[in-house]
């Protein structure tokens, strides 16, 4: 098998150039920034930055690589925590909060879906709900699809109202929430949508 030929320092160099520019781009005006400010200010020519990143989506896996491994270690703290609620409340909040300190990672949000995880952190996200769901406390019909819902509204309010009020979107969370108890629960008019549904979806927005 053929190992991938490394980089150059100079190249290796202005990759580095670029994922970090992007980051403070992507993080001050969101995702569909023009990619001439990234190579902008990354001090190389738009050129290079297509020959490291031929697409923008390219681009934003390495920006955003990192925050999958923050996810799994929020997921495994809060899979650690006695109370089976606060676990699920903890990794639903901390997955919000990196939402507002970032209006790239909020777009990236509002597009993708808890599915697109990685394997480590669907499967940690799929055990948190079914631990607050056997402990009474999570309503028995909430299912990992419907985690989309959560973040993509919370999504849109921090998007309304970042400017203005740029923490509101904890006192929308917090409604969320309390109508994910148990206690508060019922019977919803229609079955959750399906994965394949929920994939679609994402395609089309």
């Amino acid at each position: 098998m053929t190992r991938p030929t490394p980089l150059r320092r100079d190249a290796q160099r202005n990759r580095e150039r670029l994922v970090s520019a992007a980051r403070e781009v992507f993080a001050e005006r969101g995702l569909d920034v023009a990619l001439d400010e990234v190579a902008r200010r990354a001090g190389v020519s738009i050129g290079t930055l297509y020959n490291r990143f031929p697409t923008r989506t390219d681009l934003v896996a390495a920006v955003f690589a990192d925050r999958e491994e923050t996810v799994i270690r929020i997921a495994e703290y809060a899979l650690s925590m006695p109370d089976a609620w606060a676990g699920f409340a903890h990794l639903v909040e901390q997955i919000c909060r990196m939402q507002a300190a970032d209006r790239g990672y909020n777009d990236l949000s509002a597009r993708r879906v808890p599915q697109a995880a990685p394997p480590r952190g669907h499967a940690l996200m799929t055990e948190i709900l079914a631990r607050a769901r056997d402990s009474g406390a999570l309503r028995a019909d909430f299912v990992l699809e419907d985690m989309a819902f959560v973040t993509w509204a919370i999504a849109r309010t921090i998007e309304a109202t970042a400017s203005v009020s740029p923490d509101v979107w904890r006192r929308h969370l917090a409604f969320i929430l309390d109508g994910l108890r148990a206690p508060a629960a019922h019977p919803l008019p229609v079955p959750p949508l399906q994965a394949e549904e929920v994939a679609r979806i994402m395609r089309d927005c």
